[in-house]
Formats: structure tokens, C-alpha cells, sequence
């Protein structure tokens, strides 16, 4: 491929002619069908076309993709609690996150290029090779004790999701979230996995003492549509029944549409409003899809595969509308998109949130019954 601007894409044939495309073809319920080049390596690999064609003809007639088991590599991080950057727009100032890559595999996943800085790509490697924190309630615990920790609210998952299919594994997310309990310090996480259901015990401790919410994230209620857009995470009816059985318990249950995507599922809003509201939803917010750096690759080989090429070009037409010609615009005041279809989503969404009173302010968290967690035995002196 020759270079090219990366806020645009050209018109590029589907299947082979992406740079990081993979040579086996794409794998087995996962959302990237390419592997594009770390944008850090100053060295980049290309397969030639004839290679890729010899490939291809050797698997015609086997239409059983291949399938691609993850890797576990553990972390060594010496802290846990993170601050989030003054300079971000994210309304929140902690962050709290056991893994690094997403097995979920959602192609338009915002936080691909973060595994770029650990040597990775952010296709098929951010879904396949995933960074545990082990140690993770350890350093919470020490955190948590120190003196000039204030209580402030956590989220888990700002980057990704906590309930990942290896958190059934290796329970670390379980294991923060029993020390953040007990200590009543306040928390929130944001997920499409059907994983949370199993801390429902943790999370209505949390909310009776104002200190634990939970955000579900839905994009479309179309269940074909999101196999292969979020291919390991919870169905749409899976997620619904999250938010019907955590708000049975108690549990204050937000939703996210998010990421909308202009063209392909914001005619969905108002239904995917009334259905949070009827499963018990509290209050709604939203977002439109962001593609920064490569993974505007992986998005648009996604649509290739699986949109309808009138479809596509519709898709990546709104999306330049919305930023300026560009398929993503990274600069603060213009990534939440602008124009005529963003103000339609817009307008859309807040009639309909009003509608189906998912528009009411909710009570803030707070750490007014935090309790610092026991260090060796002893509780912090002072507390």
C-alpha cells in the first residue's frame, strides 16, 4: 500500500488489500480481520499479493476459519489507581484497570491503539494478546491506606471491559471489587458482559451505602448485527437482562448508546431507549463512533466484510460529515462530531431519553462511609 493520510481512507478492495491484513484469513469469532502495523515500529511488513493469492487458493473450499487462542502476559505496574490526564474531556478523575486488551473484540473499539504502546497491533493482537494484572488488589489495598487517599470515585473498565471472558479466570476484577466493598469506597464500571451478574452481591453492597452504579453499554438491539460487531460480548437480549436483574437488586443501572454509528445504527435509538427503560434502566447517555488512528483500518475492513458496499459508503460519508471530511477528528472541541446528522442524533436522542424518563438526574456517589482497608492487621491510624 502506499502511504496515504490517516484521517482518510481511499477506496481499497476488500479481503487482501489492507496493510496488517492477515494471510490465514480472518479468525474465529473475532472482530478484526487485520492486524495493521504498530504506528510506533519504523519498520513495516508487508505480505506480497501473490503470497496472500497462494494462501487464499489453498484454503478454497475449507470455510472454517481459524481460530486463534489468546495469550496471558502478566503485568508489572507498581500502582493501580490511575489519574486521568487534566486535559481530558472523560467526566471523571480515577480510573481502575486490571487487564489491557479486550477479548470482547468490539471493531470500533476507541481504546485499540492503547496496545500499541506495549509493541502490539490494534487488530487482532489488542483481542488476542491481554495484558492481567495480577497484583492488582494488592495495590489497591496499599492505595487505598494511604493517608492522602480522599475517597474520590473510581471507574473500572475506562478502558476495557473488567468482565471479559478471562475475568471468569482469573477473577481480578472480583477480587478488587470485594476490597473496594469493604471499604465502601465508590465505584462504577461500564460493561457489555454478562460476567457482572456474578458480582451482584458486591454491587448491591456498594449501592446501599451510595457507592456502586453500573453502566451497559448497547449499540444495536439487532442480534446478528452485534455477533459480528462485538463477537465475545453479551447478546443485546443478554444485556437487557443484565440491567432487568441488577436493577431488580437494587443496583442504580445506567445505559450507554454508544458508539452510534452514523448510517448503520442511529435509527435504532429510540427503540434501544424504550428498551432500557423497560428493563429498568435509570438514565441514558451517549456517544458517536470514534475511529483514532489505525482503527480506522479495522473498522472499515469490518464494513467490507459484513455491511453492504451502498451501506459502507453511506457509513463513511456520515462519518466524514460529522468530522470535517475526516473519518475522525482527535482534537477536543471537534471529537464529538458536528454537523446535520450529529445534531439529528442529537435531538433524536434527548426527545426519546425525555420520553422514556431515562432523562432524571441521578445522586452522586459518594465516599462518605469509606472505611481505609486493613495493612497488616491494622487499620490506618488516625482514619
Amino acid at each position: 500500500m502506499t502511504d496515504h493520510d490517516p484521517d482518510i481512507l481511499p477506496d481499497i478492495p476488500p479481503d487482501y488489500a489492507y496493510e496488517g491484513v492477515l494471510p490465514e484469513g480472518p479468525a474465529h469469532r473475532r472482530g478484526s480481520g487485520v492486524n495493521p502495523t504498530n504506528r510506533f515500529e519504523p519498520v513495516k511488513l508487508h505480505v506480497l499479493g501473490e503470497e496472500l493469492d497462494r494462501r487464499l487458493i489453498e484454503r478454497a473450499g475449507d470455510d472454517q476459519p481459524r481460530k486463534v487462542e489468546r495469550t496471558i502476559y502478566d503485568d508489572r505496574s507498581e500502582s493501580i489507581i490511575n489519574r486521568v490526564a487534566p486535559t481530558s474531556d472523560v467526566p471523571f478523575n480515577w480510573t481502575l484497570n486490571p487487564y489491557r486488551g479486550c477479548e470482547h473484540g468490539c471493531v470500533y473499539c476507541f481504546a485499540r491503539p492503547y496496545h500499541e504502546f506495549l509493541g502490539f497491533s490494534c487488530g487482532l493482537d489488542f483481542e488476542t494478546k491481554l495484558i492481567a494484572k495480577r497484583d492488582a488488589p494488592h495495590l489497591l489495598r496499599r492505595e487505598l491506606a494511604r493517608p492522602r487517599w480522599s475517597a474520590e470515585p473510581i471507574v473500572m473498565s475506562a478502558i476495557t471491559d473488567i468482565y471479559q471472558p478471562v475475568e471468569h479466570e482469573l477473577r481480578i476484577a472480583r477480587q478488587c471489587l470485594e476490597i473496594l466493598a469493604d471499604c465502601a469506597q465508590p465505584v462504577s464500571t461500564m460493561t457489555k458482559g454478562a460476567l457482572v451478574l456474578r458480582d451482584t452481591d458486591l454491587w448491591q453492597k456498594l449501592a446501599e451505602q451510595q457507592a456502586g452504579r453500573v453502566v451497559v453499554t448497547l449499540v444495536t438491539l439487532d442480534a446478528d448485527l452485534a455477533k459480528s460487531l462485538e463477537p465475545r460480548a453479551a447478546t443485546p437480549a443478554g444485556r437487557l437482562r443484565i440491567i432487568r436483574e441488577l436493577s431488580g437488586a437494587g443496583i442504580p443501572v445506567s445505559i450507554n448508546v454508544a458508539p452510534i454509528i452514523p448510517g448503520l445504527t442511529d435509527h435504532e435509538i429510540p427503540r434501544l431507549l424504550e428498551a432500557a427503560a423497560d428493563h429498568g434502566a435509570s438514565r441514558a447517555n451517549y456517544s458517536i463512533l470514534r475511529l483514532p488512528w489505525q482503527v480506522k483500518t479495522v473498522f472499515s475492513e469490518w464494513l467490507d466484510r459484513h455491511v453492504h458496499p451502498s451501506r459502507k459508503r453511506a457509513v463513511e460519508a456520515a462519518l466524514r460529515d460529522a468530522y470535517g471530511g475526516k473519518l475522525y477528528d482527535s482534537d477536543l472541541t471537534k471529537r464529538r462530531g458536528a454537523g446535520k446528522r450529529v445534531e439529528q442524533i442529537r435531538q433524536t436522542f434527548h426527545v426519546f431519553r425525555k420520553r422514556t424518563g431515562l432523562d432524571k438526574n441521578r445522586p452522586d456517589l459518594t465516599g462518605g462511609n469509606f472505611r481505609p482497608p486493613e495493612q497488616g492487621g491494622q487499620q490506618r491510624l488516625f482514619a
